[in-house]
């Protein structure tokens, strides 16, 4: 089942197209990394789809319901970590849970919500002396008030320390692991890859991929680095290999190491058997997601 259906959605602002006309599929249960850079259009599509702002053409659902004409029983199974949460100075870290409980009508602990995100000490502070990482831990345990079925998470590692970066990740892989979807849009790279699914990459207003990491370095064509070991390798074995299609910069040393493109793997493999070659160990080096976010993001720039 979608929880999130985006159809032909388009925004513009004046003579300034935001989205052109984006399809989109988020299923339950799904970690869905939305990535793109300033200005592609992530923020908008997400208060589209909050219903904070009205598309120029398309429609968004989310639960199956219209994003705009039912946007308060969509909110009620929400939770939301906007970018730049601005928190209430005078209220405690408490307060802030409770708010939240008491306008979705849920009961919660404010002491079991604020130590998943680490701030058990701090929860009768007021939230005006919180640094800007304690804010955001606060804004992540407003989210998760009333279980919700599905997680928007804004840049939700903004202002974290490498230990808030961590319990981020860390409360992402709960949520998924009770079924909850997680929408989460970020410019952190290696955050993304270690805790989602699927991402969508948007660029300039349009998506310029949609796939799972593996699918997109299978689709990209980006090359990454092979190591083999083992008895027989020689300048016979590196010839071999060098004739192989998509293989560049073969280099012969304890081990054979080259560049290779994803779908030439096999044939390195099956080139050096075929050379009496007997392998003993193979390692890879697979391209990075911020080499395929560039690849894709300059694939589509201007189009």
């Amino acid at each position: 089942m979608a929880v999130i259906d985006i159809d032909g959605l388009s925004k513009e602002y004046g003579s300034v197209t935001a989205l052109n006309g984006i399809d989109l599929t988020v299923e339950s249960g799904e970690v869905f990394g939305f990535l793109g850079p300033n200005g592609a259009g992530k923020s908008t599509t997400i208060n589209i789809l909050l219903d904070f702002v009205r598309p120029t053409a398309g429609s968004a659902q989310v639960f199956g319901m219209d994003a705009q004409r039912e946007s308060q029983q969509i909110r009620r199974r929400t939770g939301v970590l906007p970018e730049g949460y601005q928190v209430y100075e005078r209220l405690t870290g408490r307060e802030h849970v409770e708010f939240v409980a008491d306008s979705k009508d849920v009961s919660a602990d404010p002491a079991t919500v604020l130590g998943r995100v680490g701030l058990d000490d701090a929860i009768d502070r007021q939230a005006g002396g919180y640094s800007k990482g304690m804010r955001q831990r606060m804004a992540l345990g407003m989210a998760l008030v009333g279980d919700p079925d599905l997680l928007i998470l804004d840049e939700p590692s903004a202002g974290l320390d490498p230990t808030g970066v961590k319990e981020i990740r860390d409360v992402v892989n709960e949520e998924a692991a009770s079924g909850t979807t997680v929408f989460f849009s970020s410019h952190i790279l290696s955050q993304v890859e270690a805790v989602c699914d699927r991402v969508a990459i948007l660029n300039e207003g349009t998506i310029a991929a949609t796939d799972t990491i593996d699918g997109l370095r299978e689709t990209s064509g980006k090359q990454g680095q092979m190591t083999v070991t083992g008895r027989g390798l020689d300048d016979a074995a590196v010839a071999a290999v060098e004739a192989v299609d998509g293989v560049t910069d073969v280099v012969l040393d304890d081990a054979l190491e080259c560049t290779v493109e994803p779908t030439a793997k096999i044939d390195v493999l099956e080139a050096l058997t075929a050379n009496g070659v007997e392998v003993d160990d193979i390692e890879t080096g697979e391209s990075s997601l911020e080499d395929l976010f560039m690849h894709y993001t300059e694939a589509t720039h201007g189009n």
